[in-house]
């Protein structure tokens, strides 16, 4: 479902999810239409971020995860993703103080192996400095794509049962979801793309089986606490069954 201007009443505070996925998409619309470069919308992207973090604070949702750098992002102009490192470096160096004054653990999904050493040691820096904060967790999806998610997962089983800790007969869905970033979280229940595009584009593929997704045609800087009220609003209305009937399903209890 998808959604634009939101006029809908607030989310019920009983009636959230518990962990939030985000594609924030139209960073380089936003800009193109205000006859500014790219890396000006990624600036104006970057503040919202704080909308979504606070509104998830605000709400009680316990995770964020944000898909920030796809693994696929590498092959955008060479000045565009230069930009975006810098921004990245930035972000960590005057947010995560903040952050972790607000109660946020930060944690990094992705492969950083393809990263400058100087924005490694800062991703561990922010890792540890959060690390026992309980608030709420924000995960940045980075450098990240749901098929290398799946493939790592894989092959960590395969190295387990090459040294023998495992069994080739062992292994099932459960066992390959506990090698799988963000294994430690329940599964994304609400999953929201801004920018009018309705698509995944390789997120938490594994990760978004059951999950509930919603799009709108707000560009990502145009994010505000009235477009995520419009989401809640219509997650809190959806019946959820994961397979069974709506018989079956007698209440809106929220299983993540």
């Amino acid at each position: 479902m998808s959604g634009s201007v939101v006029t809908q009443p607030a989310a019920s505070a009983s009636i959230v999810p518990r962990h939030l996925a985000v594609i924030m998409d139209g960073n380089g619309r936003w800009a193109q239409r205000r006859h500014r470069p790219r890396s000006i919308g990624h600036r104006a992207g970057a503040r919202a971020v704080n909308v979504c973090v606070d509104y998830c604070l605000d709400h009680g949702i316990e995770a964020l995860t944000l898909f920030a750098f796809s693994s696929e992002n590498w092959q955008r102009p060479a000045d565009e993703v230069g930009a975006l490192m810098q921004l990245f470096m930035r972000a960590l160096d005057r947010e995560v103080d903040d952050l972790g004054r607000r109660g946020v653990r930060l944690r990094f999904i992705g492969e950083r192996g393809a990263f400058a050493e100087a924005l490694r040691q800062r991703m561990d820096r922010a890792e540890a400095l959060t690390l026992g904060n309980t608030r709420l967790q924000l995960n940045i999806a980075a450098n990240y794509g749901g098929r290398w998610d799946i493939t790592q997962a894989s092959r960590r089983l395969a190295e387990d049962v090459a040294a023998g800790r495992i069994t080739a007969d062992s292994i099932d869905e459960a066992a390959l979801a506990s090698r799988l970033s963000l294994a430690e979280l329940p599964a994304p229940d609400l999953f929201i793309r801004t920018g009018g595009d309705q698509r995944i584009s390789n997120f938490l593929l594994w990760q978004l089986a059951y999950c509930e997704l919603w799009f709108t045609d707000t560009l990502w800087p145009d994010l505000s606490r009235e477009t995520l009220d419009g989401a809640m609003a219509d997650f809190a209305s959806r019946e959820r069954r994961f397979g069974k009937t709506s018989e079956q399903v007698s209440d809106k209890t929220i299983v993540g």
